[in-house]
């Protein structure tokens, strides 16, 4: 394989790792939990931008509740924006796995 064409390859797909990279920064997913009760959403940074909580749930009597169904649905959040990433990933490589690349987004 000529040298010169490897290099153009490995330039390009810095490039889309980039792009990549920009687009989880901006992508969001929502994951809920206790049938939309409880609703948290993330960033593809695995950051926390909010949570939604429904006013009829909120009581003192009702607090490990809410506490677990926060969590569920920080949880459920993050799944969601890590598959995207794997799917983002799976498109760049073609679906091989290439050590050290899906440590480049975390």
């Amino acid at each position: 394989m000529d040298m010169n064409a490897i290099m153009q390859q490995a330039q390009q797909m810095q490039k889309q790792m980039a792009t990549i990279q920009e687009e989880l920064k901006i992508k969001t997913e929502t994951g809920t939990a206790g049938g939309g009760m409880v609703s948290v959403t993330a960033n593809g940074k695995n950051e926390i931008l909010s949570i939604d909580i429904e006013q009829n749930i909120i009581s003192s009597d009702e607090k490990e509740m809410l506490q677990d169904l926060i969590i569920a649905a920080t949880n459920d959040a993050l799944r969601k924006v890590k598959k995207f990433e794997k799917e983002e990933m799976s498109k760049l490589t073609g679906g091989m796995n290439i050590p050290g690349v899906s440590n480049l987004f975390s």
